[in-house]
């Protein structure tokens, strides 16, 4: 099996939004994303979607060339009076394919996208219940805050 981390680009196509919908189902409780919100994100300037696509997965000579979007991750980063700021926001790998360095390539793009954008950090979030993805953070090198985190919800 090989993977190629990119960037989404537009226009998000219905297979695309399909697969990034089951992701993100994998992930989180809100709705999944539509086409249209999917493509509101890769033509944002504030916003990259960086997908992760697996090859080889498969015995039968006939799927050799097929592609699985197997995980994503968006990148945040926007300007504010102190400097350029970045956050890593909804990683998530498909199940069948955790494991096996997808996470991982797909926050080491992210950081190297907002390194060379001129952000001097990257803030991330995680469900403490997110045992395996709490170590991969460590692992790469983030390191928990002494902050309040505080959300306003309507």
């Amino acid at each position: 099996m090989k993977f190629e981390i990119s960037e989404a680009t537009s226009p998000v196509g219905d297979d695309r939004a399909v697969a990034i919908a089951k992701l993100i189902s994998q992930l989180s409780s809100a709705p999944p994303p539509t086409q249209a919100e999917l493509e509101a994100v890769v033509q944002s300037e504030a916003a990259v979607l960086l997908i992760a696509e697996v090859s080889g997965t498969s015995d039968d000579a006939s799927d050799q060339g097929a592609t699985t979007l197997a995980g994503c991750l968006t990148l945040i980063m926007f300007r504010i009076p102190t400097g350029l700021r970045a956050r890593i926001e909804d990683v998530v790998v498909d199940q069948p394919y955790r494991g096996l360095g997808l996470g991982r390539a797909l926050n080491e793009a992210a950081l190297e996208r907002a390194k060379a954008a001129g952000a001097r950090s990257v803030d991330l979030t995680s469900s403490p219940r997110r045992e395996a993805a709490n170590q991969l953070y460590a692992a790469l090198g983030f390191e928990k805050r002494d902050t309040n985190v505080y959300r306003y919800s309507w």
